[in-house]
Protein backbone atom coordinates (compact mmCIF):
# COMPACT_ATOMS: atom_id res chain seq x y z
CA UNK A 1 0.00 0.00 0.00
CA UNK A 2 1.28 3.47 -0.93
CA UNK A 3 1.32 6.19 1.88
CA UNK A 4 1.32 9.81 1.91
CA UNK A 5 4.53 11.11 3.65
CA UNK A 6 4.66 14.77 2.28
CA UNK A 7 2.27 17.80 2.44
CA UNK A 8 3.20 21.67 1.15
CA UNK A 9 1.71 24.34 0.17
CA UNK A 10 2.92 27.93 -0.97
CA UNK A 11 0.95 30.99 -0.54
CA UNK A 12 1.74 32.91 -3.44
CA UNK A 13 4.08 31.76 -6.60
CA UNK A 14 7.30 31.59 -6.15
CA UNK A 15 7.40 32.04 -2.17
CA UNK A 16 8.64 29.51 -0.23
CA UNK A 17 6.68 25.69 0.40
CA UNK A 18 5.44 25.09 3.67
CA UNK A 19 5.01 21.90 4.86
CA UNK A 20 2.38 20.85 6.95
CA UNK A 21 1.27 17.45 8.36
CA UNK A 22 -2.50 17.74 7.63
CA UNK A 23 -4.54 20.02 5.16
CA UNK A 24 -7.96 20.39 4.00
CA UNK A 25 -8.91 19.70 0.59
CA UNK A 26 -11.61 21.37 -1.07
CA UNK A 27 -13.37 21.20 -4.77
CA UNK A 28 -12.77 24.84 -5.27
CA UNK A 29 -9.52 25.78 -3.91
CA UNK A 30 -7.77 22.85 -4.09
CA UNK A 31 -5.21 22.49 -0.91
CA UNK A 32 -6.76 25.36 1.17
CA UNK A 33 -4.17 28.31 1.29
CA UNK A 34 -2.10 26.86 -1.79
CA UNK A 35 -2.21 29.64 -4.33
CA UNK A 36 -2.16 27.28 -7.16
CA UNK A 37 -5.53 25.61 -5.97
CA UNK A 38 -7.85 27.78 -8.24
CA UNK A 39 -6.62 26.31 -11.45
CA UNK A 40 -8.92 23.33 -12.01
CA UNK A 41 -6.27 21.27 -14.44
CA UNK A 42 -3.92 21.76 -11.32
CA UNK A 43 -5.73 22.09 -7.74
CA UNK A 44 -3.47 19.83 -6.25
CA UNK A 45 0.07 18.53 -7.68
CA UNK A 46 1.16 14.93 -6.65
CA UNK A 47 5.31 13.93 -6.56
CA UNK A 48 5.88 9.79 -6.28
CA UNK A 49 9.06 9.49 -4.35
CA UNK A 50 10.54 6.68 -6.44
CA UNK A 51 9.73 8.77 -9.95
CA UNK A 52 11.37 11.98 -7.90
CA UNK A 53 14.85 8.95 -6.69
CA UNK A 54 15.22 8.06 -10.34
CA UNK A 55 15.49 12.27 -11.29
CA UNK A 56 17.63 13.20 -8.42
CA UNK A 57 20.05 9.95 -9.05
CA UNK A 58 20.18 11.16 -12.93
CA UNK A 59 21.57 14.47 -12.08
CA UNK A 60 23.47 13.13 -9.53
CA UNK A 61 22.24 14.90 -6.31
CA UNK A 62 19.91 14.34 -3.25
CA UNK A 63 17.12 16.66 -3.38
CA UNK A 64 14.49 17.58 -0.88
CA UNK A 65 10.86 16.99 -2.24
CA UNK A 66 10.15 20.23 -1.58
CA UNK A 67 12.69 21.57 -4.60
CA UNK A 68 9.93 19.84 -7.09
CA UNK A 69 7.01 22.75 -5.30
CA UNK A 70 4.43 19.60 -5.50
CA UNK A 71 1.48 19.48 -2.92
CA UNK A 72 2.10 16.03 -2.07
CA UNK A 73 4.54 13.22 -2.04
CA UNK A 74 3.60 9.93 -2.24
CA UNK A 75 5.68 6.86 -1.76
CA UNK A 76 4.82 3.15 -2.23
CA UNK A 77 3.85 4.01 -6.09
CA UNK A 78 4.73 5.10 -9.39
CA UNK A 79 2.89 8.18 -11.13
CA UNK A 80 -0.59 7.20 -12.91
CA UNK A 81 0.59 7.74 -16.12
CA UNK A 82 -3.05 8.12 -17.58
CA UNK A 83 -5.17 11.30 -17.73
CA UNK A 84 -8.37 10.42 -16.02
CA UNK A 85 -7.22 7.88 -13.53
CA UNK A 86 -8.67 8.81 -9.98
CA UNK A 87 -6.15 8.83 -6.52
CA UNK A 88 -8.18 8.50 -2.94
CA UNK A 89 -5.72 9.64 -0.10
CA UNK A 90 -7.85 8.73 3.04
CA UNK A 91 -11.51 10.07 2.44
CA UNK A 92 -10.25 12.62 -0.25
CA UNK A 93 -10.51 11.52 -3.96
CA UNK A 94 -8.59 13.56 -6.71
CA UNK A 95 -8.23 13.07 -10.27
CA UNK A 96 -5.36 13.16 -12.96
CA UNK A 97 -5.74 15.32 -15.27
CA UNK A 98 -2.27 16.26 -16.65
CA UNK A 99 1.22 15.30 -16.53
CA UNK A 100 3.22 17.92 -14.34
CA UNK A 101 5.14 20.23 -16.66
CA UNK A 102 8.58 21.06 -15.13
CA UNK A 103 9.57 25.01 -15.85
CA UNK A 104 12.81 26.68 -16.04
CA UNK A 105 12.94 26.94 -12.14
CA UNK A 106 14.00 23.44 -11.59
CA UNK A 107 16.99 24.18 -13.20
CA UNK A 108 17.34 27.38 -11.21
CA UNK A 109 17.09 24.48 -8.51
CA UNK A 110 19.60 22.40 -9.70
CA UNK A 111 21.08 22.26 -13.15
CA UNK A 112 19.41 19.25 -15.17
CA UNK A 113 17.08 19.02 -13.37
CA UNK A 114 13.92 20.53 -15.60
CA UNK A 115 15.19 17.52 -18.39
CA UNK A 116 15.23 14.80 -16.43
CA UNK A 117 11.93 14.87 -14.59
CA UNK A 118 9.92 15.69 -18.37
CA UNK A 119 11.00 11.71 -18.88
CA UNK A 120 8.40 9.14 -17.42
CA UNK A 121 6.18 11.32 -16.03
CA UNK A 122 8.82 11.80 -13.42
CA UNK A 123 8.08 15.31 -12.26
CA UNK A 124 4.18 13.94 -10.80
CA UNK A 125 0.65 14.74 -11.83
CA UNK A 126 -1.80 17.48 -11.44
CA UNK A 127 -5.17 16.46 -10.48
CA UNK A 128 -8.33 18.01 -9.87
CA UNK A 129 -10.63 17.02 -6.93
CA UNK A 130 -13.24 14.73 -6.59
CA UNK A 131 -14.17 14.78 -3.20
CA UNK A 132 -13.34 16.89 -0.57
CA UNK A 133 -12.26 16.43 2.69
CA UNK A 134 -9.26 16.30 4.88
CA UNK A 135 -5.96 14.56 4.22
CA UNK A 136 -2.95 13.53 6.86
CA UNK A 137 0.55 12.35 6.66
CA UNK A 138 0.66 8.17 6.87
CA UNK A 139 -2.35 8.41 5.03
CA UNK A 140 -3.19 5.37 2.67
CA UNK A 141 -2.66 6.61 -1.21
CA UNK A 142 -4.31 4.27 -3.56
CA UNK A 143 -5.51 4.25 -7.35
CA UNK A 144 -9.40 3.88 -7.46
CA UNK A 145 -11.06 1.57 -10.09
CA UNK A 146 -14.64 2.47 -11.17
Amino acid sequence: MATLIGIAKTSKLLAEMEELTEAQIEIDSGLQGDARGTKRQRQISILFEDDWKDACDEVGANLSWLTRRANLFVSGMRAPREPGARIKIGNVELEVRVETEPCDLMDKQHQGLRATLEDDWRGGVCCSVQKPGNIKIGNDVKIVRE
